[in-house]
């Protein structure tokens, strides 16, 4: 499902290339920061029981544009999952299922461009239910922080690490590096203001660099370039 994630964000580029909406400022661009929770990794057995998003008017976190909703998934959690984000079968199990959810995050979305950290994860699970709802893939274009933050420490030490690996992917700790709060573990809408807030700090240092438009930012941001194969054996990275 991953690798086909990837190759989905590859023939929006290859469809896209030369038009208008590439060749968008970033400044003029409408981006949504996401956030999913989840009841384990495997993106075919398990579920959903969270979604976090943000609205993003080019760099400018719009704080009053924002979704968040518990999802009862249908399916029993793993205790791993429950650790990590907190979310107990007793506060879903009242919730709407998936397909209400989704249809009105698919709605919040519109055709915005997506902004995810280890983003590829979220979107293998949104594919699979958007298919199972309605036929089709979820079709927005999507960027990686992660893979932002690994073209940045390419090419320069980022603000707040001594080295130019600082030897953690996580959302978390790339976060403290660039002095950005991030005091609550693992709730969907908090996790995707952080990744706002980075996305924020990324796209100012990126300008450094002339990345300036949505083709530009959308090569640099393929998930292929980072994500799931970066991470270290072993690290907590999304749930």
């Amino acid at each position: 499902m991953v690798n086909g994630m990837v190759k989905s964000w590859n023939r929006f580029f290859n469809r896209s290339k030369g038009t208008a909406e590439l060749n968008a400022p970033i400044k003029s661009t409408a981006f949504v920061s996401v956030d999913l929770e989840l009841t384990g990794l495997d993106d075919k057995r398990d579920s959903i029981v969270s979604i976090g998003a943000v609205k993003m008017a080019g760099g400018k976190i719009l704080l009053t544009e924002s979704f968040y909703m518990l999802v009862n998934p249908k399916i029993a959690f793993c205790g791993p999952s429950v650790t990590i984000h907190g979310i107990t079968p007793a506060d879903v199990c009242s919730q709407e299922g998936i397909e209400k959810v989704l249809r009105e995050f698919i709605d919040f979305c519109g055709s915005d461009v997506v902004v995810g950290h280890c983003v590829e994860i979220d979107l293998a699970f949104l594919g699979r239910e958007t298919r199972k709802l309605t036929g089709k893939p979820f079709t927005n274009p999507f960027i990686d922080t992660l893979a932002l933050y690994g073209w940045l420490t390419s090419r320069h030490y980022p603000i707040g690490c001594s080295s130019r690996a600082c030897g953690n992917s996580s959302l978390y700790e790339i976060a403290k590096h660039f002095a950005i709060p991030a005091t609550i573990a693992h709730n969907a809408i908090m996790d995707a203001y952080i990744t706002a807030q980075l996305f924020q700090r990324f796209i100012s240092e990126l300008s450094n660099y002339g990345v300036k438009n949505v083709g530009d930012l959308l090569r640099i941001g393929n998930p292929s370039k980072g994500g799931i194969d970066s991470i270290t054996s072993g690290e907590i990275y999304n749930f």
